[in-house]
């Protein structure tokens, strides 16, 4: 199991913080996907990473985290993410952790390694962050 985790402070109180990851919508659009349809429980996340269109189905599951949603198909053998807040000084502590295992494309698998996976992942988590830091200052 491959994993990427971030964390941020987000110069704003919980509540605050929690209300925009919740508003899943405009924060996945956050993370630079060319596509976010959010219907009830149901993610969609189509982006294109190079020369690939990656498309997946994910589940928003009820936990303890701000926010969480695993992979219902798509290319991972399983994959999941999980947004969990703390309040700290100056603000809030946000830690974005993704998990996945294995491509489940055997032709991506080789062009898409864990390298490219997790700067991809990274650079979109990042994004997020920085859009929740827009929204509160």
């Amino acid at each position: 199991m491959e994993r990427v985790s971030l964390t941020r402070t987000v110069p704003a109180d919980p509540e605050t913080v929690r209300a925009l990851i919740t508003d899943v919508a405009p924060f996945m659009r956050a993370a630079g996907f060319d596509e976010v349809t959010v219907e009830g429980n149901d993610l969609g996340i189509t982006n294109r990473v190079g020369l690939f269109e990656i498309e997946l189905d994910l589940e928003i599951v009820e936990t303890d985290a701000v926010l969480r949603y695993e992979q219902r198909q798509g290319i991972f053998e399983s994959m999941m993410t999980e947004y969990s807040v703390e309040a700290v000084d100056g603000g809030t502590d946000v830690t974005a952790t993704t998990e996945y295992s294995a491509l489940d494309l055997p032709v991506l698998g080789e062009m898409l390694d864990s390298t490219v996976i997790s700067r991809q992942r990274t650079k979109e988590l990042n994004n997020q962050f920085d859009w929740l830091v827009d929204q509160v200052t």
